[in-house]
C-alpha cells in the first residue's frame, strides 16, 4: 500500500507532498506538532494529543483551520488509508504564508499536514540493556521566552543538545534549563527511582508535559507506588536507583549511565521494567 500523506484535506504520495518554500513553518520554525503511536490499528491518546495541539496553537495565535473534530477525523481516515498497525502519527500545524517577512498576519494559509510511518527512535538493544546519557552544555528554552508546554516547530535546541550527545558517543542529552536543573531530554521526558518514590520534574522546570509521562504516572499511582514531581539536578541522577525516559515516540526506555558513571549498579531496574509492562499493556488495551 502505497504511503498516504494528508495535506489540508487532500492525499498525496511522498514524493507529491509539498508546501510552500514560503511557509513560516521552513523559513522560520512558526507552527505547532504532536507525535502520536498507533497501537493494533488504533492512535493511543488521541484525544489528548488534539488537545494540546490547539492549546499550543492558541498559545502561538495560530488559527487552525478546521476544528478538532475535523481534525480527529481526518487523523483517524489518514491512518485507515496507510494500513500500518503498528506506527507512528505526526501531526504538523504551519502558519503557511507566500511571503519573506516575520508578520504572521500577513499569512491566510495555515497547512494541516498529516504523516503516518514507521519509526524506531531508539535501537531495541537500549530498552533491554539501557541508554548511556550525556548532560549537554545546551540549556531548555527560556521558560519567559517561549512556554515549553508549547510543541512548537522550533526544536533547535533539542536539536543541538542531540548533536552534542551523539559526539559524546550517546544517543540521548539530559538538558537542563536556565538554573541548572534537570528539565528533560532531547525528545523524552525524565524519570528516577530514588528511595522507592517515583520522581521527575515539575512542569515549572520548564519541560513538555509530556502524553506518555502522564500516562506512566497514572500507572504508577494506580500500582501503588508514591510519584513527586519535584525539582531534581545532576546529582538526583548519580544517586537514583534507577532512571528512565518516557515519550511517545520513545515510550518507556531505561537508562544506566551518565556522563561516565554507572546510575546504581548500571542495569535496568526491576520498577523500570515493572512500568514498562504495565505501560505496554495499557495501550494494548486502550
Amino acid at each position: 500500500m502505497a504511503q498516504a500523506i494528508y495535506i489540508n484535506g487532500n492525499y498525496f504520495t511522498r514524493e507529491d507532498a509539498k508546501i510552500s518554500v514560503y511557509d513560516h513553518g521552513l523559513l522560520y520554525g512558526d507552527g505547532v506538532f504532536e507525535g502520536m503511536r498507533i497501537y493494533a490499528g488504533k492512535v493511543f491518546a488521541l484525544e489528548d494529543h488534539l488537545v494540546r495541539l490547539y492549546e499550543s496553537a492558541r498559545a502561538i495565535a495560530l488559527t487552525i483551520p478546521i476544528d478538532i473534530d475535523a481534525m480527529r477525523a481526518a487523523t483517524v481516515d489518514t491512518v485507515a488509508k496507510n494500513g500500518l498497525t503498528e506506527a507512528y502519527v505526526r501531526l504538523v500545524v504551519t502558519r503557511g504564508g507566500n511571503q519573506l517577512g516575520l508578520n504572521p498576519f500577513a499569512c491566510e494559509d495555515p497547512q494541516v499536514i498529516i504523516i503516518v510511518d514507521t519509526i524506531s527512535l531508539y535501537p531495541e538493544k537500549y530498552y533491554t540493556e539501557g541508554l548511556d546519557l550525556v548532560t549537554a552544555s545546551t540549556i531548555r528554552n527560556h521558560p519567559a521566552a517561549l512556554s515549553p508546554r508549547v510543541k512548537s516547530l522550533n526544536y533547535l535546541n533539542n536539536i543541538m543538545a542531540k548533536i552534542e550527545a551523539i559526539r559524546a558517543g550517546c544517543v540521548e542529552a539530559v538538558m537542563l534549563n536556565h538554573k541548572g536543573e534537570v528539565a528533560e531530554c532531547t525528545g523524552d521526558n525524565i524519570f528516577i527511582i530514588r528511595r522507592g518514590r517515583l520522581v521527575t520534574p515539575p512542569i515549572h522546570a520548564g519541560i513538555l508535559e509530556g502524553i506518555t509521562r502522564n500516562t506512566v504516572i497514572e500507572l504508577a499511582r494506580k500500582a501503588g507506588m508514591e510519584v513527586v514531581e519535584e525539582t531534581m539536578t545532576r546529582h538526583d541522577l548519580f544517586i537514583a536507583e534507577e532512571c528512565f525516559l518516557t515519550g511517545s515516540a520513545a515510550e518507556v526506555i531505561p537508562a544506566v549511565k551518565l556522563d561516565g558513571r554507572l546510575i546504581a549498579d548500571g542495569k535496568v531496574g526491576p520498577i523500570t521494567q515493572k512500568l514498562n509492562e504495565l505501560f505496554k499493556e495499557h495501550v494494548r488495551n486502550q
